[in-house]
């Protein structure tokens, strides 16, 4: 092939053997000028992707022409060349025919650009082939466990015990994998080659039972990793491991003191496999143990601690000379938060000669009434933050993100109308290196997968703003969109046209979606701003500022969509003087805000509660399948058509789940807490199960206005039972907030907990943080409420739902401190059946507090 004459098309084709063609013979001059030109082709091509057989040309020609290591790694570790799906064969021949000796060096350069993570196969295939070890930085370390948990195509037909057994790199990088934080969330738990290991923990135990690899630092390097801790998932497969190697007790005894550090100070599961180990030594070292155990018995874990109690009384009977000692450390348990780990401390110590002080004398004034919650004063909303006035901040928003939040995404909408308008060249400037440095990211289009998807509607508007060209390229991809929304709110009691709507995308989304495509075909309209722009951080407009909007754009039309979003963003309260002084403008928008202002918004649906079951198959369980949820059914009041279609919201399937937009919707419909509820209902109940983050939404529910009802109170009982805690933290928050400014209906949360919970939705043993947590800052009275309220259905649940003997103790404790006397249903019932369980025990320890 002629490189001279067409140099570069081999490489845009991904013909491989071209490029190795063209690059074998080469005198060193030519060489040279070909290495230079293909640099500044590639510096030149920078919006470009070079992936697959493109990727693997493009390594053939600057390992072929460029003359150092620097060069070639500066040409492959740009972000927009794929090192994962290089062929390394023709590229380590070509190296060969050219006789360098940089390729190990090219490795390791590759290694500290761009993310090795991806490019790890690439660079293990260059050390291999030059016999040099490999670098072992934390993200190349990540590298490889994620090549060995997920090979190439060649290597998918072994097993992962077969493929760490070949790596010529294993004895470098396992030691390493005790040193990098984060890194066990990497290494994979199952192998679906050997599905009976357990995965890359197994794989290795069972190299070290091969001789492979050697006992001890694997031994240590587990020690080592749980006591400079890190997150529980990331402990899993190093508590997995230590587990399968199964220290002798020689092995123990000498990490005793390590053990003992896990013991007072590391997370439930590991101060467990702790404890478990020590336990099995004949002695441990007498004050060691003891000044272990002072922090043991202090902290919440319930299992460890009745474990380290029963420890301590063997202890004490094994050493009667010492037992008053031992005693003194089991009264400490008596400032226990849960009463049967109280009452097992007070009684352990009695036992072995503790003696008690006098009862403190001072106790609580006698109370008619409860006491309250002592929460702070609820803080003003914020304002929204200030609009962007400059091209170049309008660019480092969009490269920030426009969809990480509504308010983001509002400031980045409202900047590109208004500035489109003023200088649109300017404008264009700033977009247009963003746009093409991130074509992916901003390329436009939607998304078959997910219908509900914003990202390619915020691109087509970005790239719409930029060139006016591309408005018209684009402006059949806003048909859709916008054909999906019934267009302007044609007033009460007029009949709704149904819409041509994929019936996955929900109401609030569709406004969205046709907002966003009104403003992509209109952009560049001179506008002073968007009229639905948010006042305050809530995403609430206030009806003054629309009305001074509406002023402003004097005889102008206003966009329809855009108008009913800024409606449906004003406070849902009636406002007479304001709508006189919106029908004096005597313009079709004036008369629109001046009727929805008296009509006070939107009216408030009627509601049903219902509980949708799915049919299951027999191994529903196995499947994971989710066998039932409870929704709420809203429909339009009478008398009213619905014409938007946003109060009319169907149960939907069991598991119908909105993805990431649902955190938009609040700003929809900032006034109407419940209505928003009741649409982001199936997606806060799937964090009942396994969707993380799905919670996330209430805070921003609890931040708006208006009346919440059955659908917040639902959403706040699927929160706090949320499998994973940075839900149910999301639900406290919402929860704290809506109590501070009195609109939180505890009774009606509490109900709806104790119904999902005896339904066995989830384990009542999720709630006990939040709700303690929310007993501890300052609400014990609103969470007394909403304990007492979920009582009844968890107690007459067959068989007792797990963690009811805990929702007992915190009833009993948080009644204690209010001073609230009465009886709840059911309780009296558990207590008279009598016996020692520890349900009964709690159910009387309750029934005596509610009795003082």
């Amino acid at each position: 092939m002629n490189v001279k004459r067409d140099p570069w098309a081999l490489l845009v084709r991904g013909d491989t053997a071209a490029a190795v063609a063209a690059v074998t013979g080469l005198d060193e001059q030519h060489r040279r000028r070909v290495g230079a030109d293909l640099v500044a082709h590639v510096r030149g091509r920078r919006d470009d992707w070079w992936f697959a057989d493109r990727a693997t040309a493009l390594a053939v020609a600057a390992v072929g022409c460029l003359p150092t290591a620097a060069k070639v790694a500066e040409v492959l570790g740009r972000r927009n060349v794929l090192l994962r799906e290089v062929d390394p064969a023709p590229v380590i021949a070509v190296a060969r025919q050219r006789e360098i000796t940089w390729l190990a060096e090219l490795a390791h350069r590759l290694a500290e650009r761009g993310d090795p993570t991806e490019s790890w196969g690439f660079i293990a295939d260059l050390l291999d082939a030059e016999g040099a070890p490999p670098p072992t930085g934390d993200r190349l370390v990540e590298g490889w466990v994620e090549t060995v948990a997920w090979p190439r195509a060649g290597l998918r037909s072994h097993s992962l015990l077969e493929r760490l057994r070949a790596d010529p790199f294993l004895d470098a990088m396992v030691p390493r994998l005790f040193e990098v934080d984060g890194i066990g969330r990497l290494m994979p738990f199952t192998d679906f080659r050997a599905p009976k290991e357990l995965g890359m923990p197994g794989a290795l135990a069972r190299l070290v039972g091969e001789g492979r690899l050697a006992r001890t630092p694997l031994l240590d390097g587990c020690v080592s990793r749980m006591l400079r801790g890190d997150r529980p998932g990331a402990l899993r497969p190093f508590l997995a491991l230590h587990g399968l190697l199964d220290p002798t007790a020689a092995e123990v005894a000498e990490r005793r003191a390590a053990y003992l550090r896990l013991l007072a100070d590391a997370p439930a599961p590991v101060a467990t496999l702790a404890q478990k180990v020590l336990r099995s030594l004949d002695d441990v070292e007498f004050e060691a143990l003891l000044d272990a155990s002072r922090a043991v018995l202090a902290r919440p874990d319930r299992k460890l601690v009745r474990a380290q109690l029963s420890w301590l009384d063997q202890v004490a009977r094994r050493h009667p000379d010492r037992a008053t000692e031992v005693a003194a450390v089991l009264a400490t348990g008596a400032d226990h938060p849960a009463g049967d780990i109280r009452d097992r401390s007070g009684a352990l110590a009695a036992r072995h000669g503790h003696r008690a002080g006098p009862p403190a004398t001072t106790a609580r004034p006698a109370t008619t009434a409860p006491a309250g919650d002592d929460l702070p004063p609820p803080a003003p909303t914020a304002p929204a933050p200030p609009p962007i006035t400059d091209p170049d901040e309008l660019a480092e928003e969009v490269v920030a993100g426009p969809t990480r939040s509504a308010m983001s995404l509002e400031r980045i909408l409202d900047a590109v109308v208004r500035l489109a308008g003023e200088d649109r060249q300017r404008l264009a400037a700033a977009l247009a290196p963003v746009l093409r440095r991130e074509p992916g990211r901003f390329g436009g289009g939607g998304h078959a997968w997910d219908p509900c998807c914003l990202c390619g509607l915020v691109g087509d508007v970005l790239h719409a703003a930029a060139k006016p060209r591309a408005a018209e390229a684009r402006r059949g991809r806003w048909a859709a969109p916008l054909a999906a929304w019934p267009g302007d709110d044609p007033g009460p009691g007029a009949a709704r046209v149904a819409p041509a709507a994929d019936p996955r995308v929900p109401t609030p989304q569709r406004l969205l979606r046709a907002r966003l495509a009104e403003i992509g075909s209109l952009v560049g309209t001179p506008r002073p701003g968007l009229l639905a722009a948010p006042t305050l951080a809530n995403g609430a407009v206030e009806p003054a500022a629309l009305y001074e909007r509406l002023v402003r754009l004097g005889e102008d039309d206003p966009w329809s969509t855009e108008l009913t979003q800024a409606l449906l963003r004003l406070p849902a309260v009636a406002d007479e003087p304001l709508a006189a002084k919106a029908a004096a403008l005597h313009t079709p928008a004036g008369d629109r805000l001046a009727a929805w202002l008296r009509g006070g918004g939107l009216p408030r649906p009627a509601h049903r509660v219902v509980t949708v079951r799915r049919q299951l198959p027999p191994d529903w369980r196995v499947r994971g399948l989710v066998p039932q949820r409870t929704h709420v059914e809203l429909d339009p009041p009478d008398g009213f058509a619905d014409p938007l279609g946003l109060l009319t919201v169907p149960a939907p399937a069991v598991d119908v789940w909105n993805g990431d937009w649902v955190p938009f919707w609040p700003a929809v419909l900032p006034g109407h807490r419940g209505l928003v509820a009741a649409h982001v209902l199936p997606t806060v109940a799937s964090a009942a199960h396994d969707v993380a983050g799905a919670a996330a939404v209430l805070p921003l529910l609890a931040e708006g206005t208006g009346h919440g009802g059955p659908a917040l109170d639902l959403a706040l009982a699927y929160g706090l039972g949320s499998r994973h805690e940075a839900d149910r933290v999301a639900a406290l928050d919402a929860l704290l907030l809506l109590a501070a400014a009195g609109d939180l209906d505890a009774p009606g949360v509490g109900a709806h907990l104790g119904a999902l919970a005896a339904d066995g939705v989830f384990p009542v043993s999720r709630t006990i943080g939040p709700l303690r947590d929310a007993a501890a800052a300052g609400a014990p009275l609103t969470t007394w409420r909403l304990i007492a309220a979920a009582l009844p259905a968890v107690l007459a649940a067959s068989p007792a739902p797990r963690g009811a003997p805990d929702l007992l103790t915190l009833a009993a404790e948080t009644a204690g401190t209010i001073g609230v006397r009465g009886e709840v249903p059911g309780l009296a019932d558990v207590v008279a059946r009598g016996g020692s369980t520890r349900l009964v025990t709690e159910a009387r320890r309750l029934a005596a507090a509610l009795a003082r």
